[in-house]
C-alpha cells in the first residue's frame, strides 16, 4: 500500500513521526519493496522500534543502523498439523495424513480451515474431503496460464496395471506425502540448496496409462494435476524456453499440485557433442533444467514414450522410475470391461475374452475402441453388440496404421461386411 501511494516518502515520514510521538513501534512488511523505494524505506526505518518482515535479504544501504537479523525457518509438518487442528476445532477428524502434502503458510491454513468449515455446513459435518477442498482453494492462478489443470476423478481401482507398477506408483505418493518430514525435518537431503521436491519418470508406450496414473497419484494426495503444455514452453528463440520453464516452476512454487510434463523427452532430452551454436544452446537448456529440478519443492512427474532419449543426468536425479508395460491378455479383459463401463447396455454376444486374446492393444487404444463402439451402438438403437466392437477395433487398427487380417478377427470377420 505504501509503494502504491503517490507520495510514498511523505507517507513514510508521517508514519515514523506518529510512532515516535505516541511511543509506538512500526511493523513494516514486504521489505523487498525497499529496493524500489529507498527514500521511503529510510524514512520508515528512522522510527524506533521497527520490525521489518520480508523474504528479501537485508541490504546495508537501507539504514545507517545495523539491524538484528533473524532468519525464520520454514514451518514443520508438526507445526502446521497443530495449526490445522487449532483452526478446525477439537471436533475435527485427524487431519495429519490429509494435510501433510500441503505447503501452506499459517494465514493460508487459517483461511483453508474457514473454507472447510463453511463447506461442511452444507453437508452436515466436517470430513477430510472438506479439508482438502479448503486447502486447494488456496492455490493461486499463476500456473493455470501456463498449464492445463485437471481435477482428479479416478482412483486406484480404475488402474489396470501389474502389481509391481502399482507398488511403484504408491511409492511416488508416499514420497510426496512425507517429503517434508524425511527431507526437511530429518535432513536426508542436506546442503547444496536442494529442494524438498519429488521427481518421478513414467516411461512406456503410448496408451499404457502414464497420464491416468499421474491423475491417480494426484487424487491420492488430494492435489490438482497440472499438465504442462509444451506449446507454451518450447520456443525457437534462444533463451526463451528457459524463461518459460522458470515461469512454470515459479508458478508451481505457490501451488500445491502435481506437475506433469507430458512428452518430457522434448525438453529433458540428452545433451550432445557441441558441433554448432544450436547444440551449445540446447545443452545450456538441459543444464538449466538439471539445476532447476534440484531446487524444486513440489511433485514433478515426467512422462515419455522414449525413455532412451532422456538425459542420464536427469535419470540420476529422479526419485522413482516407473516403466509401464503393454497389458497382457488378462489385463486386456479388465480394460475392455472397464472401458465399456456399467451404464452401456451390452448384447449377449459380446465376447471380451476373444477381444483380449486376438487384439493386442494398449489401454488407451482399447478405451478409444470402446468409445467408438458406443457411438456405433447409439446410432443402431442403443445396445453394444459384438459387431460394434469388431467394427471399432477395425477402425482403431486403421488409425494406428496396422494391418487388418481376417485371421486376426477370426469368426467375427464376417461382421465387418
Amino acid at each position: 500500500a505504501l509503494a502504491a501511494a503517490p507520495d510514498a516518502e511523505h507517507v513514510a515520514r508521517t508514519a515514523a513521526r506518529e510512532a515516535l510521538l505516541t511511543g509506538a513501534g512500526l511493523v513494516v512488511t514486504g521489505v523487498e519493496l525497499l529496493t524500489s523505494h529507498p527514500r521511503a524505506g529510510r524514512a520508515l526505518l528512522a522510527a524506533s522500534p521497527v520490525l521489518v518482515v520480508g523474504r528479501a535479504t537485508w541490504d546495508p544501504a537501507w539504514s545507517d543502523w545495523p539491524p538484528l537479523l533473524l532468519d525464520v525457518p520454514p514451518s514443520t509438518v508438526a507445526e502446521r498439523t497443530s495449526l490445522w487442528r487449532e483452526s478446525l476445532g477439537e471436533s475435527a477428524p485427524d487431519t495429519a495424513r490429509a494435510t501433510a502434502p500441503y505447503q501452506l503458510r499459517p494465514e493460508q491454513v487459517a483461511r483453508a480451515a474457514r473454507a472447510a468449515r463453511q463447506q461442511a455446513t452444507l453437508d452436515g459435518g466436517l470430513t477430510l474431503e472438506h479439508v482438502r477442498v479448503g486447502a486447494r482453494a488456496e492455490n493461486g492462478t499463476a500456473l493455470e496460464r501456463l498449464a492445463r489443470r485437471i481435477e482428479p476423478a479416478v482412483g486406484w481401482g480404475d488402474l489396470v496395471l501389474p502389481t509391481d507398477v502399482l507398488g511403484s506408483l504408491r511409492e511416488v505418493a508416499t514420497r510426496a506425502r512425507y517429503r517434508e518430514q524425511v527431507l526437511g525435518d530429518w535432513r536426508m537431503r542436506p546442503g547444496g540448496g536442494r529442494g524438498h521436491g519429488v521427481a518421478a519418470l513414467f516411461a512406456g508406450d503410448s496408451g499404457t496409462g502414464k497420464t491416468m496414473s499421474a491423475e491417480v497419484v494426484a487424487h491420492e494426495l488430494g492435489l490438482d494435476l497440472y499438465v504442462v503444455d509444451l506449446a507454451t514452453v518450447v520456443d525457437k528463440y534462444i533463451g526463451e524456453t528457459e524463461k518459460n520453464l522458470e515461469r512454470i516452476f515459479a508458478g508451481a512454487a505457490g501451488v500445491n499440485a502435481v506437475l506433469l510434463f507430458d512428452e518430457a523427452d522434448a525438453v529433458f532430452g540428452r545433451r550432445s557433442e557441441v558441433k554448432d551454436a544450436h547444440d551449445r544452446y540446447a545443452n545450456i537448456e538441459s543444464a538449466y533444467l538439471l539445476q532447476r529440478m534440484e531446487t524444486f519443492d513440489g511433485l514433478a512427474i515426467l512422462a515419455t514414450n522414449l525413455r532412451a532419449n532422456i538425459d542420464e543426468a536427469f535419470i540420476r536425479r529422479l526419485d522413482v522410475v516407473v516403466d509401464f508395460p503393454l497389458p497382457d491378455a488378462t489385463q486386456r479383459v479388465s480394460l475392455w470391461d472397464a472401458s465399456l463401463g456399467r451404464r452401456v447396455p451390452r448384447a449377449d454376444d459380446i465376447d471380451l475374452a476373444f477381444c483380449a486374446d486376438a487384439f493386442e492393444l494398449a489401454g488407451g487404444a482399447i478405451r478409444s475402441a470402446a468409445v467408438t463402439a458406443a457411438y456405433l451402438a447409439a446410432h443402431d438403437g442403443g445396445t453394444v453388440g459384438m459387431r460394434h466392437v469388431v467394427a471399432a477395433v477395425y477402425r482403431e487398427y486403421r488409425k494406428l496404421g496396422r494391418l487388418t487380417l481376417p485371421s486376426e478377427f477370426g469368426r467375427y470377420w464376417d461382421l465387418l461386411a
